[in-house]
């Protein structure tokens, strides 16, 4: 199915996936939805050309079909949002340390992180997309009208009204180079990891931001805090419980960045998945910890570890 839709829309549009992917990951935070939604805009495509239409301008074309198809997609899915046990977390886009995994997933936007993503679901699925197109992608509002079918007078509007509501966290990455970033988060992240391993409570206070907050999403299915998390005393002592109940089930977390910023992959003794760990970090601290166990945002990873779901899951 995916390799025949890609293969039967064409090799010059093939070239368009990274980007596509990440306009509906921005879009929806879910991996497999992402996936699904471009398939769509490729088969979508290759309807149009058979019936004749000659589609000058491929990028624009597909652009515009992921981002609406999405929009569609949010407007069903957000009852499940609102009716979701727990926390939620968007589904973790998770690249080796060594920077190998699917192409989309290593050209993910550097902006969309999970606190990114989770700002973002104070939104209507309209005023996701003109956010995301508009400052993440860095579309003209010309563009965005053009995506969304809106006027560019209305997008501004829209635009304006999304920035009240959001955070001002829900921005991209500030100015500071992404290499140089992604070397500084990787020195603090293999020192934070460590110190949490270590059981070293204070390391771990000293690099904790004073508003620093953990968020744990087990969707009801595996094992997770039935709300965040706050303060750097109580996010360290969890944390060192934590790796205390993972090296006692013989389970290693290996580090891989997850939607663009540092984190790991914890697995159990037989290399299942069982869980995900991002920090969030800026300022030379972290500023939150997202750790994903539910077991149906993990299976794109692999085969999914049982010990920490719930009894009867």
């Amino acid at each position: 199915m995916c390799v025949s839709a890609e293969a039967s829309a064409g090799t010059d549009a093939y070239g368009y996936r990274p980007l596509l992917f990440s306009v509906a990951y921005g879009m929806t935070g879910s991996v497999g939805d992402a996936e699904d939604l471009v398939q769509d805009a490729f088969l979508g495509l290759t309807r149009a050309r058979r019936a004749g239409t000659v589609v000058a301008d491929l990028k624009a074309y597909l652009t515009t079909a992921v981002t609406r198809l999405a929009i569609n997609h949010l407007t069903s899915a957000r009852v499940r949002r609102e009716t979701y046990v727990g926390d939620w977390l968007p589904e973790p886009v998770v690249v080796a340390a060594d920077g190998s995994g699917p192409a989309e997933h290593a050209e993910l936007s550097d902006a969309l992180s999970m606190a990114f993503l989770v700002l973002l679901e104070v939104l209507s699925p309209v005023e996701r997309a003109v956010f995301v197109l508009r400052e993440v992608f860095g579309h003209g509002y010309p563009e965005v009208a053009r995506i969304t079918g809106k006027s560019e007078a209305n997008c501004r509007q829209i635009l304006a009204r999304a920035r009240k509501r959001v955070a001002p966290g829900a921005r991209p990455a500030g100015p500071v180079p992404l290499p140089e970033r992604r070397a500084q988060g990787a020195r603090l992240a293999d020192r934070f990891f460590a110190a949490a391993a270590g059981g070293d409570l204070d390391a771990l206070l000293g690099m904790l931001a004073p508003d620093a907050v953990f968020q744990g999403d087990g969707g009801g299915k595996a094992q997770a805090l039935a709300a965040s998390v706050t303060g750097p005393r109580r996010i360290g002592r969890l944390l060192v419980g934590g790796f205390r109940r993972v090296r006692a089930l013989g389970a290693v977390l290996e580090p891989a960045w997850v939607n663009g910023r540092p984190g790991g992959v914890t697995y159990d003794a037989e290399g299942r998945v069982a869980s995900v760990v991002v920090l969030d970090i800026a300022d030379g601290a972290v500023r939150a910890v997202h750790a994903v166990s539910n077991p149906d945002k993990l299976a794109h990873l692999g085969p999914v570890s049982g010990i920490g779901l719930l009894p009867g899951r």
